[in-house]
């Protein structure tokens, strides 16, 4: 065995060529080795066994709603990142809404940055914001660290986050594909939108009709088409639309730098199941029916679906009541993510190396972090240890976001996270949680990274 300071064994150890019992060697927070369930550890190194207890790489989520600073009420990195390490999130990106200011410029970017540093449980990446009138803001956003950008084409539900249409949308791929970033796309086409009934208030069937797939189904083809015409790496943000999916395959023969993301929700999930008035499911775009479900899972197993991640987007409980047509649209499940994807992907004869490739190293993939997402040499000592045939019932009071409010309040999941590590040092366990650990992660240190790695 090499040098190591700690040794994590388990007989499930979750890697990228499967499961398989194993010692994970860990240096300085590193993955040293990944070895023999039994090799001894070296003099002086501690060595944690968690038996039948799955070690998965840390998940990554990249589409995670923080609102912090400005709307912290809502949200604020302390609570997503306790979490986050909760769930076995070990890295999230936030996004550039819902906080005051929004990200869309390196000075807001600032202000962001030195609100998360002292308050992060995990790491913690940002995306930047495509809106109009802020092209030339892209590339200083993209060389103080952001990932990439993302806009909407369809009203975002604040005001200081607008859409993105006709020539400001052009201008945002031609800036971005220059630039060589992602451009990450709320893909609802604001047309099909204004020409679709309004949502009738209680009624969920309603609410399904007011976003119809076929606004999803259009805004994807546009994207491809935007990617066809610059060049621009885009990303199809929480898919829930099935019907949009040869689209995006048929993209991906050709060639074209088109990737889709999908959601806990619209995975585990249905319209049928949703009771008129429960608009703690309301999200934008909707849940919805059981067929759809089938196939958003067969466009994951095939590959279509790049990854799977929370869009968690809290708000406080008096804006996720009333109805359908004014309740706040967004689902809470950054800590419940894991065991509610591992619950229905075991039920549909999926792995933990599945689970693994699509909340892990797909999103890591996609942000461009490649010392995150896997358990092999190299990689952060990033673990989320879960016991996979434990059931819980979810007990909102339970949580750690702000705002304790969820559509999978009373449901029966299996997977219970029972430890969390980042970089080598155990974040959470049990219900208890360490002091901030957490580092800010920048494009511009990924590529730091790269080098040294070279």
């Amino acid at each position: 065995m090499p040098d190591a300071d700690l040794v994590l064994r388990s007989r499930r150890v979750v890697t990228p060529e499967g499961e398989r019992p194993a010692a994970v060697a860990i240096a300085g927070g590193r993955i040293a080795a990944v070895l023999p369930y039994g090799t001894a550890p070296p003099p002086g190194a501690r060595a944690e066994d968690h038996g039948d207890h799955a070690l998965l790489p840390g998940l990554v989520d990249t589409h995670v709603h923080v609102n912090d600073p400005g709307r912290t009420a809502w949200e604020g990195f302390a609570t997503a990142t306790r979490a986050a390490a909760a769930g076995g999130v070990t890295t999230l990106v936030d996004m550039p809404l819902n906080s005051l200011p929004p990200t869309t410029t390196a000075r807001a970017l600032a202000v962001k940055q030195a609100v998360a540093r002292p308050r992060a449980h995990v790491d913690v990446g940002f995306w930047g914001g495509a809106v109009p009138g802020n092209a030339a803001d892209l590339e200083p956003l993209y060389a103080a660290g952001v990932f990439g950008f993302k806009c909407f084409l369809s009203p975002s539900g604040v005001e200081e986050f607008p859409p993105l249409a006709g020539a400001e949308l052009e201008r945002a791929a031609t800036e971005t594909a220059r630039l060589g970033a992602l451009l990450l796309v709320h893909a609802e086409d604001p047309g099909v939108l204004d020409g679709a009934p309004p949502p009738p208030g209680r009624d969920y069937a309603g609410f399904l009709a007011s976003r119809p797939r076929t606004a999803e189904n259009r805004a994807v083809e546009r994207v491809v088409a935007l990617a066809a015409r610059h060049g621009t790496r885009v990303h199809v943000l929480h898919l829930s639309s099935a019907d949009a999916l040869p689209a995006l395959a048929a993209a991906r023969r050709a060639g074209l730098p088109v990737t889709a993301e999908t959601c806990p929700h619209f995975l585990t999930l249905t319209a049928e199941e949703i009771p008129d008035g429960a608009t703690e499911f309301k999200c934008c775009p909707p849940i919805r029916e059981a067929g759809n479900r089938d196939l958003l899972w067969a466009g994951l197993a095939d590959g279509t679906v790049d990854c799977v991640v929370s869009d968690h987007s809290p708000a406080t409980a008096d804006l996720k009541t009333g109805d359908f047509a004014t309740a706040w649209g967004g689902i809470s499940s950054l800590q419940l993510g894991l065991p509610a994807v591992w619950t229905e992907a075991r039920r549909r004869g999926h792995g933990l190396a599945d689970v693994a490739r699509w909340m892990a190293a797909g999103p890591a993939r996609l942000a461009g972090l490649p010392a995150k997402g896997a358990v092999e040499p190299g990689r952060d000592a990033d673990f989320a240890v879960l016991d996979p045939d434990a059931a819980f019932t979810v007990d909102p009071a339970a949580l750690q976001h702000r705002n304790p409010v969820t559509a999978y309040a009373g449901r029966r999941l299996y997977g219970v996270v029972t430890a969390t590590y980042l970089r080598g040092r155990r974040v959470y366990r049990h219900g208890v949680h360490t002091e901030p650990r957490g580092r800010l992660l920048g494009r511009t240190d990924d590529r730091h990274e790269r080098r040294q790695q070279a």
